[in-house]
């Protein structure tokens, strides 16, 4: 089995840049304090390192 990651949205993404919000709603996070699972590839960890300031990521 793969790995996976949990990725919170902690901070708010009113007044970020429209990319930011497009990677978050990519990701499935639309709103504070919401969780979600995603498969641990380079791909996901480009978006969490995209949005690091506004989300918390732990391997799972």
């Amino acid at each position: 089995m793969s790995k996976m990651l949990k990725v919170k949205l902690v901070k708010s993404m009113i007044g970020r840049p429209e990319k930011h919000r497009k990677v978050l709603k990519g990701m499935g996070l639309t709103k504070l304090n919401r969780t979600v699972e995603l498969q641990d590839t380079p791909s996901v960890r480009g978006m969490v390192q995209k949005v690091s300031h506004l989300v918390v990521a732990e391997e799972k």
